[in-house]
């Protein structure tokens, strides 16, 4: 899945378009590299996304392309914020 499509599903972003600016201004990261909005994201991944002055870094547990509302936090696990 798309790293912008996966910030959005799992309501990490709210917009997939502000995901992908987010992406597009080097502010995501997958496993220490630059990623672009296309970048695959796997479980696994460890992601880190700059948010102003603060970072938010997780862990992909898992790749669903729908996902309630109720479950999208388990999608990530928080490493640090």
């Amino acid at each position: 899945m798309r790293i912008d499509k996966f910030l959005k599903v799992s309501r990490v972003i709210k917009r997939r378009t502000v995901a992908n600016e987010a992406c597009d201004a080097g502010r995501v990261t997958i496993n220490g590299r630059p990623a672009k909005a296309s970048a695959e994201v796997k479980v696994g991944d460890v992601v880190e996304v700059g948010f102003g002055s603060g970072k938010t870094c997780f862990k992909v547990l898992k790749v669903n392309e729908n996902v309630r509302k109720e479950d999208a936090g388990g999608m990530y696990e928080l490493l640090s914020e």
